[in-house]
């Protein structure tokens, strides 16, 4: 508020939360979210980029105000910054290529998965390998951002990664990667919240209300088809329970 600039830590290599467009200008859902934020605050918007690794300690370390980019609230997170209810909801996809021959998640446990480095599809398929698919043959490949693992998919690297299911209508739109397929749901319910330093209670109770007021107001659903296409608006509620 004294500032008159709101530093949103933003992931600018994950389509179509963060880009950089055409001009090389910070784009996407997150990046409109951050826009809306700041305008409700009376306050100028700035997009920091900060890589999946990086997002918590971005914020713990003051670099950034506030982190919009798709983070899952857990409770060990909890212990560090303090989490909104969620603003996204990623509902998680198998993707592999037309010729791997994988058709819903259990066939997974002889693959060579991939994922983003300190995401939770990372830590599910960890989970995963440490329960026995390691022993099936499975092995996992981490990558710095989502740009990387689907190259390596694309590469034949890995046969398979996790991603959600608007990520995966707006690649299927962009034409650029005509081999993938969706091979069924996985067992991820990937909600993305907004986070923000752990001892300060009234920018999280302020933030909590702009969530709340960017879903009755519509706001939320325009944004979402704006970037994900016109599929059903994922719900920001576990089993009719809301945060």
């Amino acid at each position: 508020m004294q500032s008159k600039k709101l530093r949103c830590g933003i992931m600018l290599d994950s389509p179509p939360a963060g880009f950089r467009d055409q001009n090389n200008e910070p784009d996407g859902y997150d990046v409109t979210y951050c826009k809306d934020m700041a305008k409700a605050l009376g306050a100028e918007p700035v997009i920091v980029e900060t890589p999946s690794p990086d997002r918590i300690p971005a914020l713990v370390s003051n670099r950034i105000d506030v982190l919009i980019a798709s983070t899952t609230p857990t409770p060990a997170r909890a212990l560090t910054v303090a989490f909104t209810q969620p603003y996204t909801n990623n509902i998680m996809t198998v993707v592999t290529r037309k010729d791997t021959g994988i058709n819903q998640y259990s066939d997974l446990k002889s693959k060579k998965l991939g994922g983003v480095v300190g995401t939770t599809p990372e830590q599910l398929f960890k989970e995963e390998l440490a329960k026995g698919w390691q022993g099936s043959g499975a092995t996992y490949t981490g990558y710095a951002s989502d740009a990387e693992s689907y190259l390596a998919l694309q590469q034949g690297k890995i046969d398979a990664i996790l991603i959600d299911v608007g990520v995966f209508h707006a690649l299927s739109q962009s034409g650029q990667f005509p081999e993938f397929v969706k091979a069924g749901a996985a067992p991820l319910a990937d909600f993305g919240a907004i986070a923000v330093h752990r001892d300060d209670q009234q920018f999280l109770n302020w933030a909590r209300l702009f969530v709340f007021q960017q879903e009755v107001s519509g706001r939320r659903a325009e944004v979402y088809t704006k970037y994900y296409g016109d599929g059903p608006l994922p719900p920001l509620t576990a089993n009719g329970v809301n945060f």
